[in-house]
């Protein structure tokens, strides 16, 4: 077998692979006794009939194209590659040359190889670790919202004016250019004043009103809006409050600790909350200092990443969406509808992230070449495990789905990049 190399554009290369007629001929033997055991020819069991009853048959073309197909152009290619030192990432173009009985095969296949990656510094990274300081009005913070949720709603007294942070029902009619439009009536609407629920502006010319007293509001529904025949216009809605309530909330003191927790006293409480803030600040902190040293050491490398790898990557990215929507009952189309949005533009949003992760990826599939970093059967069950125990499922169901849907090889390749960013992790300077 002969190959040559030749550079395209788009960081693509072409392989000439020549095959010798007799491995052709070769070839052409294997297909017919393949052939022989898949079709049905009569007077002949499966497998039985002689090479010139199958090419009579099925025709030597058909023949020469299975040769071709399932025999000659796979094992070729996987060798070109191998001579080459080529790692495709894309799936081979090819284009037959000369394909005929008695003549040397003659193909060409286009792929994009995998880019060259030169390492930068990844070892003894200098990152530092921002551990955020819990104040005292972090702590109140906390108690104030266990307050807010022990609070209870009452009436507000007879008389009273709406205020900012009641919650109200009101009756509402919008105009526009004088006529009501569709979608702009309710009746005994509940609103929480200061929510921004409604258009800017329009909670805060509720304040001051009355129970009954009708009130007329103006407001510009917003350039973007959704309704697009309303979307800059200036509209008017005449309102009436119907009701108005408060939320009375209980002392922050001992008995309020009591009731929100296993706790006797306000102090004691203050003390635990204080103690968990601390805790999740230095894991916040860890996890952004991990994510500093990856994203530091995928800056210090130098590649050319062909443009078909990060589409590739927005692509199951994209499928990776529709998925998770599809698990949760939501089909694709319709969040695309309810989003306002398309695929194109979703792949132009997701194509930043898909740059950057595929960068990411070769970093650090090039510091486990360097670092000589292997998968275990061990760190594989590891996975195993957790993804059972993330999905409510056994260790074996997770195991047959992923051999089912032949994803053994993507299992191994993400464990590896996991191992490699633990090690560029415990590698971080002291």
């Amino acid at each position: 077998m002969k190959v040559t190399a030749e550079n395209g554009g788009n960081q693509q290369v072409t392989l000439t692979i020549e095959v010798e007629a007799a491995e052709v001929e070769k070839a052409v033997e294997r297909a017919c006794k393949r052939l022989s055991n898949r079709v049905n020819i009569p007077g002949f069991r499966k497998g039985k009939a002689p090479r010139k009853i199958v090419e009579n048959h099925l025709g030597k073309e058909y023949i020469l194209n299975d040769a071709f197909e399932y025999d000659l152009a796979p094992k070729s290619f996987d060798k070109a590659l191998d001579e080459q030192k080529i790692e495709p990432v894309t799936r081979p173009q090819i284009d037959v040359v000369t394909l005929e009985e008695g003549k040397d095969l003659v193909f060409k296949a286009t792929v994009t190889p995998r880019p060259e990656v030169k390492l930068g510094e990844y070892k003894g990274l200098s990152v530092e670790k921002k551990v955020d300081e819990v104040k005292d009005e972090d702590v109140d913070a906390q108690i104030k919202s266990m307050q807010d949720r022990q609070g209870k709603m009452v009436d507000a007294p007879e008389g009273s004016e709406v205020a900012d942070g009641d919650f109200t029902t009101l009756d509402f009619e919008g105009f526009v250019d004088g006529e009501a439009f569709q979608g702009g009536k309710g009746k005994d609407y509940p609103l929480q004043i200061g929510s921004h629920s409604f258009i800017d502006g329009f909670e805060d010319q509720l304040i001051g009103c009355k129970i009954g007293e009708e009130k007329e509001i103006n407001v510009t529904f917003p350039e973007e809006y959704q309704a697009k025949e309303l979307a800059g216009k200036p509209a008017m809605f005449k309102c009436t409050i119907r009701s108005i309530k408060r939320k009375e909330l209980p002392e922050i003191n001992d008995e309020l600790a009591k009731k929100v927790s296993k706790f006797d006293t306000l102090d004691e409480l203050k003390a635990d909350i204080r103690k968990n803030l601390e805790e999740n600040a230095e894991r916040k902190a860890e996890n952004e200092q991990k994510a500093a040293a990856i994203d530091m050491a995928t800056d210090n490398i130098t590649v050319d990443i062909p443009d078909v790898m990060v589409e590739n990557r927005v692509t199951a990215m994209i499928q990776e969406m529709a998925m998770r929507l599809e698990s949760q009952g939501l089909k694709f189309e319709q969040y695309l509808q309810y989003a306002g949005t398309d695929v194109a533009k979703l792949r132009e949003q997701y194509h930043e992230a898909a740059a950057k992760n595929v960068k990411t990826d070769l970093m650090l599939e090039e510091v486990a070449k360097a670092e000589d970093i292997k998968v275990e059967g061990k760190d594989l069950d590891a996975e195993v495990a957790g993804m059972a125990a993330q999905y409510g499922a056994t260790p074996q169901q997770v195991q047959k789905i992923i051999k089912e849907q032949g994803r053994v090889g993507d299992l191994a390749a993400s464990v590896l990049r996991k191992k490699t960013a633990q090690f560029i992790i415990d590698n971080i300077a002291k």
